[in-house]
């Protein structure tokens, strides 16, 4: 029987781990995840009664696969959840599903909203051709903004960079508008410095283009398949009842009810080869540190901590320098439990509380630091412990490992969100009852730096047999839940027909028919 060790419990390792020992019999399976959380990035942080979702997180995928691997562990609702039964909203339902009442274990099917904040007035995310934008922007703004686009639509920019790339789908006006500031808060960086890769990942097939598309379809009556939708234009997906991390630990009570194994709190830290094999790693634990042995090796831990940790002399010295200088971005969200939002609910969509329906806010203001706010009453009323008298929201910080956001107190961080939400109006100071901070390390692989010496990074990792990198950190690609998830399923399939070709595993949310065709392969969240 051949070891498996795959390096962290998030999506994509715990998606390995299911995978092998569910296909197969041949495998001893070991997962080491470094801190005390399962779930990575999508785990849920349970705090005085209230549960946070990191980074926010939509369960919608372009793969029949991946949708049905999530419904497999959760089923979807088949009666009202609470704020739907108190409001009278109609939900589609699934015929013989749980009551998210009596049931935990349940899938809710949840409205999307998301609207950018910008000069104080709300505008659709993305951007619609309706009255309010027009008003919200003023005509003057609108007829600079429609002449821009016509011109991006004749004069073409070279896509060497991520600003080129906006430009060139949404015009100069509209771009300087919702995508310059925010794209430079999220990575410290002006989208000219930032590889046009980025948006072709991000927005794929988003554009002016494709936002008139979708309002005709919908004045039209044109009924749409859910595999020919954008994936920003979504209006409906799936959310576990308390958030991500609540179906990831499923996933690992599957892994560990098919024999595999979870170890907590072990840190690779060394990386030990021969011949061109990984042999071991080194983990520091509790109880100090421990050697785990493996046959084969599926990785998730950022590249750059890898090749960090390798303890071999074949590294080549270009090899460590790209590693060393590939880019993150750390993530601090804070959360903060109030009696009530001072924005108003304009909109025609019911809500507890008649609170705002957004569950991301997409705040484009230059004069604050703060990127998004989660509504986290609005992904799931169980995600909050008293739903109707109180909001529970989470602000959403960009920022590096070591800087002075970073470093700050909890409780100077925490005053800091506060004050910021006050001078844009959400908030009042006093109406804040509670409060908790949590901080991301290397949320975001970032696209600048030695990211364009990537591919020579690849053939490195792909020179040992035995590895196979996976997920967002373990590819340095920014990848959503699905994408990681699929890189994951392939991988796994690789090591069960002994295939130690990785190409498809890389290929996972890069190549365009990926993106626009349905089936196995057409995936996009």
């Amino acid at each position: 029987m051949k070891k498996v060790v795959i390096i962290g419990a998030g999506p994509a390792g715990l998606t390995a781990g299911v995978e092998l020992l569910k296909n197969s019999k041949d495998f001893d399976v070991t997962i080491l995840e470094g801190s005390k959380a399962i779930g990575g990035i999508s785990q849920t942080v349970k705090y005085n009664g209230n549960r946070m979702d990191i980074g926010g997180h939509r369960f919608f995928s372009k793969s029949d696969e991946v949708m049905n691997w999530w419904k497999e562990l959760m089923p979807i609702q088949g009666a009202p959840a609470l704020d739907d039964l108190k409001l009278g909203r109609e939900k589609p339902l699934e015929e013989g599903g749980p009551d998210p009442e009596t049931s935990d274990v349940v899938m809710l099917v949840r409205e999307r909203v998301s609207r950018i904040y910008y000069n104080k007035c709300f505008f659709d995310y993305p951007i619609s051709m309706k009255a309010e934008t027009i008003k919200n922007m003023g005509f003057i703004t609108t007829m600079k903004a429609g002449f821009s686009y016509l011109k991006s639509c004749i004069v073409k920019k070279p896509e060497t960079n991520l600003e080129n790339f906006y430009i060139n789908r949404f015009g100069r006006v509209l771009y300087g508008m919702f995508f310059e500031g925010y794209t430079e808060k999220l990575w410290g960086r002006h989208p000219r410095e930032i590889s046009a890769d980025w948006g072709a990942q991000r927005v794929k097939g988003l554009s002016i283009r494709a936002i008139l598309k979708d309002m005709f379809s919908k004045i039209f009556g044109k009924k749409k398949d859910s595999k020919d939708v954008e994936t920003s234009l979504i209006e409906e997906f799936w959310y576990p009842k308390y958030g991500p991390g609540q179906l990831w630990e499923l996933a690992a009570d599957k892994v560990i009810n098919h024999g595999g194994k979870i170890l907590m709190e072990h840190e690779v830290t060394r990386v030990i080869s021969k011949n061109g094999e990984i042999t071991s790693v080194y983990c520091n634990t509790p109880n100090g540190e421990v050697q785990i042995h493996g046959d084969v090796f599926v990785s998730t831990m950022p590249v750059k901590d890898l090749v960090a940790d390798m303890e071999d002399n074949s590294v080549k010295e270009e090899v460590k320098n790209i590693a060393e200088g590939l880019p993150y971005r750390d993530f601090v969200t804070v959360g903060l439990l109030v009696n009530k939002l001072n924005i108003v609910n304009k909109t025609d969509k019911k809500t507890l509380g008649n609170i705002v329906p957004d569950c991301w806010i997409y705040v484009q203001d230059k004069g604050v630091k703060i990127g998004r706010i989660q509504i986290f009453n609005n992904w799931s009323p169980y995600m909050v412990k008293n739903p109707e008298n109180t909001v529970w929201i989470g602000l959403e910080y960009f920022c590096a490992e070591g800087d002075e956001f970073w470093n700050m107190s909890e409780e100077d961080c925490i005053k800091f969100a506060i004050g910021e939400l006050v001078s844009m109006g959400i908030v009042n100071s006093e109406d804040v009852l509670d409060s908790h901070r949590e901080l991301i390390k290397k949320a975001y692989p970032a696209y600048f730096d030695t990211y364009s010496q990537f591919d020579d990074m690849i053939k490195f990792l792909d020179g040992y047999e035995n590895l196979f990198c996976v997920g967002r950190n373990g590819q340095h690609r920014y990848n959503n839940m699905d994408h990681s998830m699929l890189t994951a399923i392939y991988a796994a399939r690789n090591i069960i027909a002994g295939n130690t070709d990785k190409n498809n595993i890389w290929n996972v949310n890069t190549e365009k028919e990926y993106h626009e065709q349905k089936g196995e392969q057409a995936v996009k969240v």
